[in-house]
């Protein structure tokens, strides 16, 4: 499986952006999909995570500032960001879950929250 990510850049704090994600090759079907982040010098975070059925979990510190959707029919995830935070600086990986239990990971994208 693999997968590409895009959307990354420059936003303003407060500003909004929209990262997408596709996945390809040999899936039959994909459980979970999500993101995680890795901001400079720090681990890798969990950021959500999106089941089948749309049930999704958020860090504490997105909820209500980050929407992820997912396009089962096009292997897509896209994750909405609002009100942006120079603390949501980071590259951004979005992952796929397939039926298999294999989970894969996308090179990542990186933006920018910055005046």
């Amino acid at each position: 499986v693999q997968l590409q990510a895009s959307g990354g850049g420059l936003v303003q704090p407060g500003g909004f952006l929209r990262l997408s994600c596709v996945a390809s090759g040999s899936i039959f079907s994909i459980d979970d999909m999500g993101w995680y982040r890795q901001a400079p010098g720090k681990q890798r975070e969990l950021v959500v995570d999106i089941l089948s059925n749309g049930s999704a979990t958020y860090a504490s510190s997105v909820k209500g500032r980050f929407t992820i959707s997912r396009d089962n029919a096009k292997n897509m995830v896209f994750l909405h960001l609002n009100n942006l935070r120079p603390e949501d600086t980071a590259v951004y990986y979005c992952y796929v879950v397939v039926w298999t239990g294999i989970k894969s990971w996308g090179k990542g994208t990186q933006f920018t929250v910055s005046s």
